[in-house]
């Protein structure tokens, strides 16, 4: 593109530098100086100006124009291949010959693959183990070699200097190295192109901080009014803490959900500009990047990489916590590098990250009409999941999610709960009950003698589930029930049931008046190992 060179409409403001503290010392660049490099830099040799979409869905949720600079459509789905094209097409041919090596969590390693195809040399990439098998395969789809090292970014780091200085290979760093950092600052010059109008604040996802710190680069020096906001996880939040403690902190462990921006310490470069002219930082943690991806997806139909979802994370926290109105915010959505395995954690988290599921630990009396009397309570509200299981011969335990529009109101049914004389737990942050519990809910059980075992299969709106529970005789006991909404149209039920053995004319008036299609599972023998 030819206008990649020109000069930008907006003036630069002379002062920014001083005022930011982002001075050139001889060893270290500038801001004028970062300017310079970004608006020459080489990226669209295999890098496209990605689209800056506007989120209909989320804007209107969110009373503020949020706009989506698509990253994640780039040719191997993210923003990397532009600070690594920037950097190797500055090579020698000697040292092309040499060859290049990297060391990456994924994006990196496939946009360096990416340029060195391009560019006729080869790539050597050292992963972590813990690499999605889908980044791995596709940097090897582009012709990288792949050298699996370490647990996290930082060991596979590490061993690449190592390989780097045995075989005089150049290293490609996968962030802290101004020319990648210029490249990819690119992003923040296709965004004023593209929205000319007043910007309150362009949110990015920090891991080592490459990107944040071309972004900022590029906007302090253009348009310093604009905010530019980092976003990190709860559990890889080195920059955060780097900058608060006004050094380079090194984490112990990392988060791996996130695996696009598990970065143990930042680097020197990056943590340099970003502590000068970033704005501020805002910290997510995984269930508010699941409902992100949700977000992207509702308005989109793409899925994005955690990473990649992180700068929407983070918009929607600070939008609410600013109670901003009406402002124009850029989310860079910077990866789809998403493993298909992943999707059901996605969705099952992004309820409670988007405060749209409530879980509940419910106790109520083991006497018959107890669990109606629940249901009723409960109402019309969505149930998302119920667990129970007959243990005792006074009380029950029953785990219980319902869709809830904030968490004000998943206080509000917990109060109501007790008030009904059910003790009630909010688990709604408890991540044992999140991850594990909700899932072992069940087991073997004395009380459960002469039970049935059944799965039915019912249509997914309100009511359906009291349809059930009313149409079923009052002498009959639920000893079992476990349903999950799965976001489907139809749901899926099992529930135990001791019935009278004289009752097999009243189950099969009961089985036709619900007309909801079953299955007996009394012999399955998972059940006899389990749960009988």
């Amino acid at each position: 593109m030819d206008d990649m060179n020109q000069t930008p409409k907006s003036k630069p403001a002379a002062s920014s530098s001083a005022k930011r503290g982002l001075v050139g010392d001889g060893t270290h660049l500038g801001l004028m100086d970062y300017l310079r490099k970004i608006l020459n830099a080489q990226v669209y040799d295999v890098a496209h100006e990605s689209a800056l979409e506007r989120a209909t869905k989320l804007s209107e949720r969110l009373k503020n124009n949020v706009y989506l600079k698509r990253e994640d459509s780039q040719k191997v789905f993210s923003f990397k291949l532009r600070g690594a094209y920037n950097k190797m097409a500055q090579l020698t041919p000697q040292q092309l010959e040499r060859g290049v090596i990297c060391a990456s969590a994924g994006n990196h390693a496939q946009g360096v693959a990416l340029a060195a195809s391009h560019l006729g040399c080869t790539a050597t990439i050292v992963m972590p183990k813990t690499t999605p098998e889908l980044k791995i395969e596709a940097v090897k789809a582009l012709g990288g070699n792949v050298v699996l090292h370490g647990e996290s970014f930082t060991d596979a780091y590490q061993h690449a200097g190592q390989l780097s200085s045995t075989n005089e290979m150049t290293f490609v760093h996968p962030f802290d190295d101004p020319d990648v950092i210029a490249g990819q600052g690119t992003i923040a010059m296709e965004i004023l192109r593209q929205h000319q109008k007043p910007i309150h604040a362009i949110f990015v996802a920090i891991g080592g901080g490459g990107m944040i710190s071309g972004v900022a680069a590029y906007i302090k020096a253009v348009r310093p009014e604009i905010k530019v906001i980092g976003v990190q996880t709860n559990d890889s939040d080195a920059m955060v803490r780097s900058v608060k403690q006004g050094k380079r902190v090194q984490l112990q462990d990392v988060g791996l959900f996130s695996d696009g921006t598990a970065v143990k310490q930042v680097g020197e470069e990056t943590f340099r500009i970003t502590r000068a002219l970033v704005d501020d930082f805002v910290v997510v943690d995984t269930d508010a990047v699941c409902a992100a991806i949700k977000d992207v997806f509702e308005d989109t139909r793409s899925i994005l990489e955690p990473a990649g979802a992180l700068s929407v994370a983070g918009l929607k926290q600070y939008a609410a916590k600013h109670n901003l109105l009406g402002d124009a915010l850029i989310a860079v959505t910077c990866g789809a590098n998403m493993n298909f395995d992943r999707l059901r954690f996605v969705a099952e988290r992004a309820e409670v990250g988007e405060n749209r599921e409530a879980l509940f630990a419910v106790t109520i009396p083991e006497r018959k009409g107890s669990f109606k009397r629940l249901c009723e309570l409960i109402g019309p509200r969505a149930v998302t999941e119920f667990n129970y299981r007959i243990s005792d011969s006074n009380v029950a335990h029953v785990f219980v999610g319902l869709a809830v529009n904030n968490r004000d109101e998943a206080k509000r049914i917990a109060d109501e709960l007790r008030s009904s004389s059910f003790d009630t737990l909010d688990l709604t942050d408890d991540e044992l009950a999140k991850l594990h519990v909700r899932h072992l809910v069940g087991g073997h059980s004395k009380m459960a003698a002469d039970e049935h075992l059944y799965r039915f299969v019912f249509p997914e709106r309100p009511g359906a589930l009291m349809k059930f529970l009313s149409a079923m005789p009052s002498d009959w006991n639920i000893s079992l029930f476990h349903y999950r909404n799965q976001g489907a149209d139809y749901g899926r039920i099992l529930v135990g049931l001791q019935i009278p053995s004289d009752a097999t004319t009243e189950f099969q008036d009961f089985i036709e008046s619900i007309a909801y299609p079953y299955v007996e599972e009394t012999e399955n023998p998972a059940y006899r190992l389990f749960l009988a």
